[in-house]
């Protein structure tokens, strides 16, 4: 047998109601619930894929694991080739290990942006049934304001005010209409007006419309001119919506406030990653906190701020402007989303590493005492891959097995100078420049003099 279209809606409807009454599901387990189901599923997935949380100094890539082994190899050879020159004889000038760093994997450490991206699953849903709810409830409460009007009306008339809602539930009443149409059905089949009305409060589910339905149920108790209490009832929540409109109103200026913010950090934090922290990551951070101190990666930190002023900056908006958390996670999603792709956008992408030419003009060829500087600087020649000077590029400086080194930037003629500092102890030792995925190296030799 073919059915309509309006059968089969009333077949779903019922078998959906059906559901919802015999496991007493609620709104929430489906707007919530079923997203929260879904983010957990999504980190689980990155968790197996191999994301994990940065952790210590993601962005020094140059100074990783590989290079690391890389200088202890580069040691042991300078350290075989002066025991075999002698022991205590200078090398040779100028001589150098140059190399090019492999292509690293793109790093999975971004398991904070998963969870951002969990997060916006897990409450999106829920942030916009709470905004629909809300513009449906306003809505509802106008209509309801309307309906008490009209109601008035018709007990000023001589209608008592059972006939009343029946005769209304039958003409046009807006957003209200089905629950009114439930309510005069309760009184068709006998129920009393207080419990007709309870019910119509249950299903519009607003305090402001409780409010005054009990103001109403307690007249037609009383008895009097409850015509024109109802009136004033309706006049009196039309005054109530319309200061509730005017408050909102005159609060979303801290809203625009609050998003200008995010806005203006967002940008602060762009130009503080692509003009200050290249300088002061190069000279001035080493300065202040010697060698790993430049490693440190501050663009991550940089995320992690702003994503956590927005998250709580959402939360903030909704209870000025509408004194609700749950108001507020529309404006923490909405934040939240677009911070996240500024951030992937212009912050946290790193530029191509590059592969440069690194030659040791001089320097390596010098006997020191333990724990002072060298006599000389090591000067390192950086040029492009054309032969050009590669002017104010980063030259990430390193000795081992130890002592003390300032990382900085080139000239405009692309020569870098350094005087490292080395330990105490005696032996052969390494001074490493890494500029892009290119290093050169220079021995020098320690001892007692």
């Amino acid at each position: 047998m073919n059915l309509n279209l309006e059968e089969k809606k009333l077949i779903i409807e019922r078998y959906l109601f059906v559901i919802k009454v015999r496991f007493n599901i609620k709104r929430e387990h489906v707007t919530l619930g079923v997203p929260i189901f879904l983010a957990i599923l999504f980190l689980s997935w990155a968790l197996l894929a191999g994301h994990t949380f940065p952790v210590g100094e993601a962005g020094s890539s140059a100074s990783g694991a590989g290079a690391e082994k890389m200088d202890a190899y580069e040691q042991l050879i300078a350290e075989i080739e002066a025991q075999e020159s002698g022991g205590t004889a200078a090398v040779e000038e100028n001589v150098s290990r140059a190399g090019t760093l492999p292509l690293e994997e793109k790093s999975k450490a971004d398991m904070d942006q998963m969870l951002v991206i969990a997060f916006i699953i897990a409450t999106l849903p829920y942030s916009v049934d709470v905004l629909i709810q809300k513009r449906k409830l306003r809505k509802q409460e106008v209509a309801f304001s309307e309906f008490l009007y009209k109601l008035s009306e018709l007990m000023r008339g001589g209608i008592d005010p059972v006939k009343g809602v029946i005769a209304l539930s039958r003409g046009e009443l807006g957003s209200i209409k089905k629950e009114v149409q439930d309510c005069a059905s309760f009184l068709v089949l006998g129920h009393s007006l207080e419990y007709s009305m309870n019910r119509l409060n249950e299903a519009i589910g607003s305090k402001l419309v409780a409010k005054y339905i009990n103001i109403i149920v307690e007249a037609a108790h009383t008895g009097g001119n409850v015509a024109d209490l109802v009136f004033r009832t309706s006049e009196d929540m039309r005054a109530v919506i319309s200061l509730e409109r005017e408050k909102e109103n005159n609060l979303k200026q801290y809203a625009v406030v609050f998003y200008l913010a995010q806005g203006i950090m967002v940008m602060l934090v762009y130009i503080l990653s692509t003009s200050l922290l290249p300088l002061v990551q190069g000279t001035g951070m080493a300065m202040l906190g010697g060698q790993g101190a430049s490693d440190i990666d501050f663009k991550q930190g940089f995320f992690h701020m702003i994503t956590l002023n927005a998250l709580f900056g959402g939360m903030i908006i909704g209870m000025i402007t509408e004194g609700d958390l749950k108001q507020g996670l529309k404006h923490t999603n909405l934040l939240l989303a677009a911070s996240y792709i500024a951030c992937v956008m212009i912050i946290l992408p790193v530029a191509p590493i590059e592969t440069y030419n690194i030659t040791v003009e001089s320097g390596g060829d010098q006997i020191v005492m333990p724990g002072i500087p060298l006599r000389d600087p090591v000067v390192f020649n950086v040029t492009d891959m054309e032969g050009n000077p590669a002017k104010n590029v980063e030259v990430k400086m390193s000795i081992s097995p130890g002592g003390s080194v300032t990382s900085g930037t080139t000239n405009n003629e692309g020569i870098f100078r350094v005087k490292p500092v080395p330990s105490q102890k005696e032996g052969v030792y390494i001074v490493k420049a890494t500029v892009g995925r290119s290093y050169n190296s220079a021995t020098v030799t320690v001892q007692q003099l």
